[in-house]
Formats: structure tokens, sequence, C-alpha cells
């Protein structure tokens, strides 16, 4: 089987929550700190992807990293930049701004893999579309990704609605829930504390 590298997106730039998602604490730990070590327990190797203006940071600059490259903006960058460096890899790509995962539901993404599709994803809990910061990306979806790219669309959640992916429902319902402003990292360490209670 191909194997399965993973990649932290870290590079966004945060201006909704007004802080660098990377570095909210929950738990006591950096948001960054928390998916890597999360992440590397389910694939072979792990990088954090960055921008090429944050590849310096304290934070970023204690993980393996791949500097986002010109194609593409936004999370796209990061995957094209992971799928260049090793294009025959598959990656387990996912976003740094999800203090509720868990090991759970990346054990079922990687478990029912289909190394035969584009990719293996989660349906969103909320729109019934596939998630695409949680999600393995085969060797063979680097040229549609390219393509799209190219012809000035930079969403991967349209990307993998138009291509052959195998969509799983949630493990866990919160799970794939982001925090983007202020006000979504308190109500996540609220339920993250009263998880901890129970």
């Amino acid at each position: 089987m191909t194997q399965l590298f993973g990649l932290v997106l870290a590079g966004g730039r945060s201006r909704r929550m007004q802080a660098d998602k990377a570095a909210v604490a929950y738990g006591g730990r950096p948001q960054l700190a928390v998916a890597f070590d999360l992440l590397g327990r389910h694939v072979r190797r792990a990088w954090v992807s960055v921008r090429a203006d944050q590849a310096g940071e304290p934070l970023r600059a204690g993980y393996p990293q791949i500097v986002d490259g010109t194609a593409g903006r936004g999370p796209i960058a990061g995957i094209i930049a992971a799928q260049s460096q090793c294009p025959e890899a598959a990656w387990l790509v996912l976003a740094c701004d999800l203090p509720r995962l868990d090991d759970a539901t990346l054990a079922a993404l990687v478990a029912r893999r289909d190394t035969s599709r584009f990719a293996t994803a989660f349906l969103s809990r909320y729109d019934g579309l596939p998630e695409p910061l949680c999600a393995i990306y085969e060797p063979r979806s680097r040229e549609a990704i390219l393509a799209q790219v190219e012809s000035g669309r930079d969403c991967p959640r349209k990307l993998l609605a138009e291509h052959d992916v195998l969509l799983l429902e949630p493990v866990n319902s919160a799970a794939l829930d982001n925090a983007n402003t202020p006000e979504d990292a308190a109500a996540m360490r609220a339920a993250l504390d009263a998880r901890g209670a129970a």
C-alpha cells in the first residue's frame, strides 16, 4: 500500500480568530502541538504546512516544515506543496483548528481508506459535503488538484465534491468542528472541560 504521510495545515492568517489559531491553547497546549502529536500517531511521518514568512516563527520552527509554493491559495497551497515534495505518497491533511478531533476519528479514516479512490474524507454533519481538511489525498489526486488551481479555483471542498471520493460518516459528530473565532475557541474550551470532567 502507498505510504501515508501527514500534514498539519498551519499557514492561515487567522483573521477571524484575531490571533494565531495554531498558537491558541486548549488544555494548556498550543493547538498546533496537539494536532501534530495526534496526527503523528496515525501516519508514517508528519510535517507542518507554513507560509514562507512563518517558517522562522518560534512555534512553527520546532516542527518539520513544508513551505507553501506559488501554486494555489489557502489550504490547497499546502496540499500542493506536500504532494510536490513527496508525489508518490498519500497525504492525511489536517487543519490545525480542530480542538475536538480525536484518535478514534483519525483511526477510522486510516482504516477505511480506499487507495483506489481520489481521496477518503468524512461528510460534514452540517451540509453533507466532503470535509477536505481532515482527509486522505491519494497520489492520483495530484494532477486534478493542479489542474483546478490552474483554472483559478482554490476550494478543496469543491474539488472533492467533483471527484471519486470515499465519503465516510463521522465517528464523533463534533470532532470536525473548527474554531475560527474567539467565541468558537471559548465554546470549544467549555466543551473540552466538560468532557474532561465527565
